[in-house]
């Protein structure tokens, strides 16, 4: 296990800024599509978005989905 915490972590920055380009694009596409959004409350939506996909993913974790992924 240290081998994949000493990769993951090596890959931390990398992993951080695709989250936040995750994040700024849909924001951009929302601006785009919706520019009288209030940008604020558009973050918040987005954000609670993405929380719940990753509790998706946490969720089949648990179930064993990516023991021999």
């Amino acid at each position: 296990m240290d081998a994949v915490k000493k990769e993951l972590e090596g890959r931390r920055k990398a992993i951080s800024k695709e989250v936040e380009l995750l994040f700024k694009a849909n924001m951009k596409f929302t601006d785009w599509d919706v520019p009288e959004a209030d940008d604020n409350e558009a973050a918040k939506l987005l954000i609670e978005i993405i929380k719940e996909e990753v509790a998706k993913i946490e969720a089949d974790i648990e179930a064993g989905k990516y023991e021999n992924y």
